[in-house]
Parts: structure tokens; C-alpha cells; sequence
């Protein structure tokens, strides 16, 4: 099981890395700077999804689905993974079902925000209604919203292994 893990967090940090790296900053250039969709966890207006769609042009639109979006499939899934792994291996049981149930909705809501942005892109800055904006904004607040609490549930529980292991050696 500790080769599994490892081997799972290796292809999300590196999926992670190659998002970090290599496909946002190009959507970031071929915007001419403005954050993307996925990147405002409290969510974003009709306005802001209107000029994020406008500068990303027909190109960075393409981008985005295509490349980006691809990424973002496996992404979620890895993270959830990690996440439900680690959860399991420092709670106990009734605690870690609940965590994990957590981490498979923050990537339930990614997918879905996912979804959502996809139909906004396929729009165009043109064809962009309120609608579209506000199902996508909602689902980018619920992903955030659940990915950050997975993570301080990590922080804490990766705190309190730490903390008894130090107690232990005393």
C-alpha cells in the first residue's frame, strides 16, 4: 500500500507541476495576464468570465479545453486519492470515512466546475450568458471550499501524528 501511495502522489504532484508550470502560465500569455476560471476560489462575475473568455481568444480558448482540461480530468481524481489515503492512514476509522467522503466531493465539484467552464468556453465571449456564469462560479466555490477544508483536516492530521510521534520519543 506505501508503494501505491507514493506512486499516486507522484503522478499528481506531477500533473500538478505540469499545470503549475507549463499550462497555466501559457493561458496566463495568451490572456495577456488574467487569472483563469480555475483560479478564483471565490468565484467570479459575468463581467470577469466575459474578459477572461475575451483576451483568451479562440486560440487560449482551444487551449484551455484541450489541453488544460485534460490535465484537470486526471487531477482531481489523483488528489482525491492522496487525500483519501492519507486521511485513512491518520484518523481513525470513523473519522477517515467522513474525510474521505470530503475529498470526493472536492473532486466531484472540480469535475463539475470543469463541465461548467467547458460550456462557457464552447460559448465565447458571445454567446456567454448569466446562467452559465453562475452554475461555473458556484461550482469553482464549492471545489475551493472543499479542497481547502481537505487540506487543514491533512495539516491537522499530519500535526497530530507529528505531535505523537515527538511524545513518544519523550
Amino acid at each position: 500500500m506505501r508503494i501505491f501511495f507514493w506512486v499516486i502522489l507522484t503522478a499528481m504532484l506531477a500533473v500538478y507541476g505540469v499545470m503549475l508550470f507549463w499550462s497555466l502560465p501559457q493561458l496566463s500569455n495568451l490572456s495577456g495576464g488574467v487569472a483563469m476560471f480555475d483560479l478564483s476560489p471565490g468565484g467570479y462575475t459575468f463581467e470577469q468570465a466575459h474578459t477572461i473568455l475575451d483576451a483568451l481568444g479562440y486560440e487560449g480558448r482551444d487551449f484551455y479545453l484541450q489541453v488544460q482540461h485534460r490535465l484537470d480530468t486526471a487531477y482531481p481524481a489523483l488528489l482525491a486519492l492522496v487525500l483519501i489515503l492519507s486521511f485513512w492512514r491518520l484518523y481513525p476509522r470513523f473519522w477517515a470515512i467522513g474525510f474521505s467522503l470530503l475529498a470526493m466531493l472536492a473532486a466531484g465539484f472540480d469535475y463539475l466546475e470543469n463541465a461548467a467552464v467547458a460550456v462557457m468556453l464552447r460559448a465565447g465571449p458571445e454567446s456567454l450568458s448569466e446562467a452559465m456564469v453562475a452554475v461555473a462560479s458556484r461550482w469553482t466555490v464549492l471545489k475551493s471550499t472543499a479542497v481547502s477544508v481537505a487540506m487543514i483536516v491533512l495539516v491537522v492530521g499530519l500535526a497530530l501524528a507529528g505531535w505523537r510521534k515527538w511524545q513518544g520519543r519523550g
